[in-house]
């Protein structure tokens, strides 16, 4: 109806102002709620095209050529978008509202292509111009985002002279108490995420407090309908529900770097109950991003606490969400193949775990992944004891002693690990030992309660084959306490069957069998949860390493795998 009434216009030869406004309108009924793009393409072109005849008629010339450009995206158009977008922001420096709003449009269009260093050029620029404009809010909004493609792109030495700018400008900005608290809810997602990529869980502890405690700030303000007086302001970075979410969200990825799991699980399931209630309302592509980082997160809990089931239910989860979006998939094809390859290793599925972990290398250019990536790599080829040769080039990348790829203290301890646990199989035990007392100083340092606990059983075990028997038990015992507090069901079970075979050699009949019926229950668990996973259709997912997730996953008959490492 309305439709009918606005191309009614037309026959009465309107003015431009008229003509030019009614073809927007009908542009942007058709591009947001119709399938029909090429007859909202002519109509968006023609509002841009008039209303640049048009004095004093900017909100319907940059409304036009701001939809035109998103069109063009949508129709894959790039190269249409752009010079659209750069004449768009300079014919429209004396209109504050629209020339930001144009830079933000056009310096996501580069991330998106992934040209982070135009992006963050636009972001400068606009910095500076609502610096001039003296907008003080937009100016903290466009730093910060160019804070977070430099943290993106590792450039670290720009990031920490940029956000402590960005500090100082949040603090000082007087303004809408629900503006102010989100731009420090930005600046603090920024500080927590930096942190957790440089695997330092305790040194971020006090920003993830200040996190949390604002966003219960924000959650008892009320939205302020009073619109800010310099129309360079009028811009929100998210909506309350969505920060909510992204910060269960890094609490969630704090929680289980710790090695707190069930404090994860519980953020989790928090997080995802709020996203499906606002998917109900809203088809953001963002809640979509936010649920699959969500997913991937749990499913590695999952994984340690001995739910594999569950957790390839929820790798399954994550294919169809990737299914539903191109761009889902292109982001997150390479952690999917990753969170198979640990699957695969749970279950003592070696060469399908090489397969997947080799795919995911492939697919991405993330240093923290890739390195994350060829560690578990390199656990797989010492598991399996004969690729001497593909493991030895493997360790001379991650190298914790020379060069090591990324900042990260995580897996940099993770790395000693990895050298202490080949030692251990080649019987190089003192060599053994120093990488694994490295890899608990730097755990230590920082509480990462998984390595922790798997070197301190690494460590008992050493200790148990020299014959050191006392030694050995004061490194187990506190590896079986930390990993019950996890809980790790594979250090469990690792550090039960050790307390059995100490305590009958120290003599402790009573401890001996108690050892050994926690073995047995541990190893009843992940038996029966082992058989379960390797039942589920979903397990063909093991042998999926090239193209588009699998839409369909055909249903086997029983397990294939060995259960031998589980007995």
């Amino acid at each position: 109806m309305l439709f009918t009434f606005l191309k009614a216009v037309f026959q009465f030869k309107p003015p431009q102002r008229i003509e030019a406004r009614t073809h927007l309108q009908l542009g942007s009924v058709l591009y947001h709620h119709t399938k029909n793009s090429e007859l909202a393409r002519n109509h968006l072109e023609k509002a841009w095209l008039i209303s640049q005849q048009v004095p004093q008629f900017e909100d319907v010339k940059f409304e036009a050529a701001s939809i035109l450009s998103e069109l063009f995206c949508q129709q894959n158009l790039v190269d249409s978008a752009k010079p659209l977008l750069r004449k768009a922001i300079q014919i429209s420096q004396q209109t504050p509202y629209w020339h930001c709003r144009l830079l933000f449009q056009l310096a996501q269009l580069h991330t998106l292509e992934k040209d982070l260093v135009s992006a963050c050029d636009l972001l400068g620029v606009g910095a500076e111009y609502a610096r001039v404009v003296g907008s003080e809010y937009t100016r903290a909004l466009f730093l910060l985002s160019k804070g977070m493609l430099l943290l993106m792109e590792r450039k670290l030495g720009e990031v920490h002279p940029l956000l402590t700018l960005c500090g100082t400008i949040v603090e000082n900005w007087q303004g809408n108490p629900i503006q102010k608290e989100s731009l420090r809810v930005f600046f603090l997602v920024l500080q927590v995420t930096h942190y957790l990529d440089a695997g330092q869980v305790k040194s971020v502890k006090p920003c993830l407090k200040q996190l949390q405690q604002c966003i219960q700030t924000i959650s008892t303000l009320h939205d302020d309908e009073i619109l800010p007086s310099n129309p360079a302001d009028l811009f929100h970075w998210l909506p309350k529900e969505h920060m909510c979410v992204l910060v269960y969200l890094v609490t969630v990825m704090h929680s289980m770097q710790a090695g707190y799991l069930e404090k994860a699980q519980k953020y989790t399931d928090k997080a995802l109950m709020q996203l499906e209630k606002l998917k109900m309302l809203d088809c953001s592509p963002i809640l979509s991003t936010f649920q699959v980082i969500l997913l991937e997160h749990i499913i590695m809990c999952r994984l340690v606490t001995g739910h594999k089931a569950t957790a390839l239910q929820e790798i399954s989860q994550v294919c169809q969400l990737c299914q539903q979006s191109p761009r889902l998939f292109t982001n997150h094809a390479a952690q999917l193949h990753t969170l198979l390859g640990l699957y695969c290793i749970s279950v003592n599925c070696m060469d399908n775990a090489e397969a997947q972990f080799t795919t995911a290398l492939r697919l991405t250019t993330h240093q923290e992944l890739w390195t994350y990536i060829v560690t578990n790599l390199a656990s797989v080829y010492i598991r399996e004891g004969n690729r001497h040769q593909e493991l030895y080039s493997l360790l001379e990348r991650i190298n914790p002693d020379h060069n090591f790829p990324v900042s990260s203290h995580c897996l940099r301890a993770a790395a000693f690990y990895i050298r202490g646990l080949l030692s251990f199989f080649q019987g190089r035990y003192n060599e053994a030992k120093r990488f694994l007392r490295e890899t608990l100083k730097m755990s230590n340092a920082e509480d990462l309660n998984r390595l922790t606990a798997c070197s301190l059983v690494l460590l008992g075990h050493i200790f148990y084959v020299l014959g050191n028997h006392r030694e050995s038990n004061n490194m187990v015992v506190p590896a079986m306490q930390l990993a019950s507090k996890i809980p790790d069901m594979s250090v469990q079970l690792w550090s039960s069957a050790l307390l059995k075979d100490l305590n009958k050699a120290l003599g402790n009949t009573m401890d001996a069998h108690e050892a050994a019926q926690m073995h047995q229950n541990f190893s009843q668990q992940l038996l029966q949860d082992h058989i379960a996973a390797c039942s589920l259709p979903e397990h063909n997912l093991i042998s999926w390493t090239d193209g588009p997730p699998p839409v369909q996953i055909q249903a086997q008959n029983g397990p294939t795998t060995s259960l031998a490492s589980l007995l």
